[in-house]
């Protein structure tokens, strides 16, 4: 059975945050303005961010269960729509509100409305998409008539001063010829930011606009031959295995260790993501579907930073299939990094910018360097 997205909707909580504002909001670690905040930023091109922090207090003003349920309150893919309506929801996060109960549980609290069923995928940025799958799933198999599938983050509650400390003077000076640095924690703060997207699924396409039926997803783990490189709530120890959070002699120790900070390990990541990304898992992909390059009218790549851009379409012309970076569409810049719920704010200001034609092929790319998870989508335009 087709199934088709017919709306998308997003949240992006308070006012954008441009470069210079974001310190102010975020604080200062000990007091002192931050000596890599500018490197990072030139190399990562995002101009503005969405926080959930009201600048003032330096407090949080929304929940991530709260900038899940507000985007899917955004939801309009008919003009009776209710949140009564909704058969499935699905919702993916990497910073859920508490470790249990699961997030989607937590979202339909906040909307209400009536019972369904509820799927909370975990991860990383592959989160968003795992809940997409699902809710995908459901309606092709006729469990459901429709459903709700969301993508969000609260970055911010890792980012704030509160949650940092020093950051090393040698590895800020590395930081000007080594700019792969800015992945590790002491510099994700300058990555990363806070945002929700939703996408209504239907076993039939939108009678007022257009749908974007899917035609696959493909979503694989290269888990079983890597290393953990990003991770939070552990340790990597010197062998590369993990050490949980509950491992810690006490809680004390656990908070004096920084285990809860989001961390990357910057070698692996810089070493692997594109290999993996490209070379292995699009190259498999675009055998698997007998895939040309020339019929992808545009194609949507989730990449943390403009730091990755380049290197991204060099490989894509290496393994034969180089897209134009004219096709290419991205907001980065404008939204930020959202982690999960990327590709859903990428999707919802393509859906209603009136650029799509009928026809048209979407290639969507989503990694996850969490253990590198590779995730790749394709949606006709109807």
């Amino acid at each position: 059975m087709s199934v088709y997205i017919n709306d998308l909707a997003t949240f992006l909580p308070n006012q954008p945050i441009s470069n210079d504002q974001m310190e102010g909001v975020l604080g200062l670690v000990n007091q002192l303005p931050s000596r890599t905040r500018r490197i990072i930023l030139r190399n990562n091109k995002i101009k503005d961010r969405y926080y959930a922090i009201d600048p003032e207090t330096g407090l949080s003003t929304h929940s991530n269960a709260e900038l899940s349920a507000a985007a899917v309150r955004n939801l309009q893919p008919y003009d009776d729509f209710s949140l009564e309506d909704i058969q499935c929801l699905c919702c993916g996060t990497s910073s859920p509100d508490q470790i249990l109960p699961g997030h989607a549980p937590m979202v339909h609290g906040e909307l209400g409305g009536s019972n369904c069923e509820v799927l909370s995928a975990s991860g990383v940025c592959a989160a968003g998409m795992s809940a997409l799958k699902y809710a995908w799933m459901n309606v092709a198999l006729g469990l459901s008539e429709n459903a709700v599938a969301t993508g969000s983050e609260l970055a911010s509650s890792f980012l704030h001063a509160r949650m940092c400390g020093e950051v090393d003077p040698d590895k800020a000076e590395q930081l000007k010829s080594q700019p792969s640095l800015s992945f590790e924690a002491d510099f994700l703060r300058w990555m990363l930011s806070d945002g929700a997207g939703a996408a209504f699924l239907s076993n039939t396409p939108s009678t007022r606009g257009i749908s974007l039926r899917i035609d696959w997803i493909d979503l694989i783990s290269y888990a079983n031959e890597m290393e953990t490189c990003m991770y939070a709530g552990a340790d990597k120890l010197a062998d590369g295995t993990i050490r949980g959070w509950r491992e810690h002699a006490s809680i004390a120790d656990t908070i004096a260790n920084s285990t809860f900070l989001i961390k990357q390990d910057v070698k692996l990541l810089n070493e692997e993501v594109v290999t993996v990304a490209i070379e292995r898992a699009l190259a498999r992909i675009v055998a698997k579907y007998d895939l040309n390059a020339e019929t992808i009218d545009w194609f949507l790549p989730h990449y943390s930073s403009d730091y990755f851009r380049d290197d991204l379409h060099r490989r894509m012309g290496k393994i034969g299939f180089a897209i134009p970076t004219e096709r290419w569409f991205t907001n980065l810049s404008s939204k930020g990094n959202t982690g999960s719920a990327s590709i859903y704010i990428m999707l919802e200001e393509l859906f209603h910018s009136g650029q799509l034609k009928k026809g048209e092929k979407l290639l969507c790319f989503i990694p996850e360097s969490g253990r590198f998870s590779m995730c790749y989508m394709l949606l006709t335009v109807c």
